[in-house]
C-alpha cells in the first residue's frame, strides 16, 4: 500500500513535469480546412453532470450525428452509476503524462476542427487530456491558464445555454459556422 502510494506521487509530479515542457513548446498545428466539423468535448462530471447537453451543437451548428467526441472525467469511478458517455479517472494516470485508459487513446485517435474544455477546476488530468488533443480551435472557460485555449468564454459553467449561444457568436465572428 506505501509503496503504490508513493508510485502515485511520482507518477503525478512526472505528469506535471510533462505537462510543463508542454506548455513551453509552440503547439504544433492541425492542417484542417476552416470550419467546424468535428467537435472534442472534455467535461468535468464532478461539476457538470449533464454533458449529454453537447449533442445539442449538432443540430445547432449543422453536423453529423457522429462529428462529436465526449470524454467525461471524474475524481474516482462509480461502477454502480452507469454514464451515457466515455469516462477517465485519476487512477488512468501513468508515467510521464500518459494516460492509460482506451476511451482516452480513441479520444486522441482523431483530429478535431474545435476541442471544448468544459472545465474550470484546475486539474492535472483534464490539463494532460487537452494538451495532447489534436485541434485547429480549443475554447474553454477563463479560470484556467490562457495556454490551454485559443477562445476564453467567461461565463458560468452551469449555464450550458448561455455557453451555447456565446460560442455560436464567436465562432460566426470568426467565420468558423
Amino acid at each position: 500500500m506505501f509503496f503504490k502510494g508513493l508510485q502515485d506521487k511520482f507518477k503525478v509530479k512526472s505528469g506535471i513535469k510533462y505537462l510543463e515542457e508542454e506548455l513551453e513548446k509552440p503547439p504544433v498545428p492541425v492542417k484542417r480546412e476552416k470550419g467546424i466539423t468535428s467537435v472534442a468535448c472534455i467535461v468535468d462530471l464532478n461539476h457538470f453532470a449533464n454533458a449529454e447537453q453537447f449533442y445539442e451543437l449538432i443540430d445547432e451548428f449543422s453536423l453529423r450525428p457522429n462529428a462529436i467526441k465526449i470524454i467525461g472525467y471524474k475524481r474516482d469511478f462509480d461502477n454502480t452509476s452507469p454514464y451515457a458517455i466515455q469516462v477517465f479517472t485519476d487512477k488512468d494516470l501513468g508515467w510521464k503524462g500518459d494516460i492509460e485508459n482506451g476511451y482516452v487513446l480513441e479520444f486522441l485517435g482523431r483530429e478535431y476542427d474545435l476541442l471544448i474544455n468544459y472545465y474550470d477546476q484546475d486539474n492535472l488530468m483534464m490539463k494532460l487530456l487537452s494538451i495532447r488533443t489534436p485541434a485547429r480551435l480549443k475554447v474553454g472557460f477563463g479560470a484556467l491558464d490562457p495556454k490551454f485555449n485559443d477562445l476564453i468564454l467567461n461565463v458560468p459553467l452551469g449555464d450550458f445555454k448561455l455557453f451555447k449561444r456565446e460560442l455560436k457568436k464567436y465562432l460566426t465572428v470568426l467565420n468558423e459556422l
